[in-house]
């Protein structure tokens, strides 16, 4: 594993290099025009027990998109206050994001979106169940505010579209981790067909972490990308040394998916936990109760605090197969703009 972490370290360092002759350049998208950001890269929606005030005026000071997580606060006034919090972090825009997901018991998402149109924040991120019920109401009340929701299907981007009130769409591949949608297709295809079909911009999600991909993106016709994991293995994010530990010596086949037979697929990170729970899903007449002990949320939090591995169930998208470091959030953001700018110039010379 080392030996293949310093052939990544070579290959990266050698890029970064070429790069920095592009220190002083950046990337100007729709994205950093509609948000006023520097660098098109947006901390990915829903990241719960991660997506803090602090990761997100982190992620914001290094020139990207911060998005402090709505339901990692246990009340629409906890929110009130995380976003009065960050904004004393970070004078630069930043985000909240919204999940609406089927739940026995629905937190009041009204309210929580009452939060955000009187704290005024710049962008609101939705995923999940249809949006425009909210969507509507953002705009309608805060029609500045910059609206951008995640979808996995081409489908479900261009019913997004139609509702008038999403400014860009968020595509997330297979790659991706939470829920990647029941289609399995990859963000290559998906890319390809966002940039066909929609007529609203669309963001890159799933699978990113490094300027290659930033650039892949560009190319496919994104404005921007979505990172989560990569984020999660950052000096600032708010989780336990030995999560971002594990994080670097893990591959890109250490994930895997739960909720498969209930259509509420999701990937997490593959510990004894979630393969315990994959056996018992795949059991016949397997129902949720029957894994619900191993994969709550409290568990789950309880990984990322006390950085005990096996506790429970924690998300983590494929990309963990390029992750090598923890840098800062501003190393890992100026590397990746470096990077893409560099690729972007060399790739002239293929033309003749």
């Amino acid at each position: 594993m080392l030996g293949k972490r310093m052939i990544r370290q070579t290959q990266i360092g050698a890029l970064s290099s070429t790069a920095q002759a592009y220190a002083a350049r950046r990337l100007r998208t729709k994205l950093t025009e509609a948000v006023g950001i520097e660098h098109p890269i947006v901390q990915v929606c829903g990241m719960q027990w991660v997506g803090t005030a602090e990761m997100a005026a982190a992620v914001s000071n290094a020139g990207g998109l911060g998005i402090v997580t709505a339901l990692t606060q246990p009340t629409p006034e906890a929110l009130y206050k995380e976003i009065q919090r960050c904004r004393s972090l970070t004078d630069k825009p930043f985000g909240v994001n919204l999940t609406i997901l089927p739940a026995i018991t629905p937190p009041p998402y009204e309210e929580y979106v009452a939060a955000m149109i009187d704290q005024k924040v710049k962008v609101v991120e939705t995923a999940g169940n249809n949006p425009s019920k909210h969507t509507t109401r953002i705009k309608e009340l805060s029609p500045e505010t910059v609206v951008i929701h995640k979808c996995t299907t081409i489908r479900h981007a261009l019913s997004a579209q139609k509702t008038g009130t999403i400014d860009f769409v968020s595509i997330d591949g297979f790659e991706c981790a939470g829920h990647p949608g029941e289609d399995d297709v990859g963000g290559l295809v998906l890319l390809a067909l966002a940039a066909r079909k929609l007529d609203i911009p669309f963001l890159a999600s799933g699978g990113i972490g490094d300027g290659r991909g930033l650039a892949a993106a560009l190319a496919l016709g994104a404005e921007g990308v979505n990172m989560g994991t990569r984020f999660m293995a950052t000096q600032e994010a708010p989780i336990h040394e030995n999560v971002k530990k594990q994080m670097v010596q893990s591959k890109e086949v250490d994930t895997v998916h739960l909720f498969r037979t209930m259509r509420n697929t999701a990937r997490f990170y593959k510990n004894s936990v979630a393969v315990q729970a994959l056996e018992i899903e795949r059991t016949e007449g397997s129902k949720f109760s029957d894994i619900q002990h191993l994969v709550s949320g409290k568990r789950g939090k309880k990984v990322f605090e006390d950085g005990d591995l096996e506790a429970g169930v924690w998300t983590a998208g494929q990309v963990l197969g390029l992750i090598d470091s923890v840098p800062t959030c501003q190393e890992l953001l100026r590397t990746m703009v470096d990077d893409a700018i560099a690729i972007i110039e060399n790739s002239k010379r293929m033309v003749v």
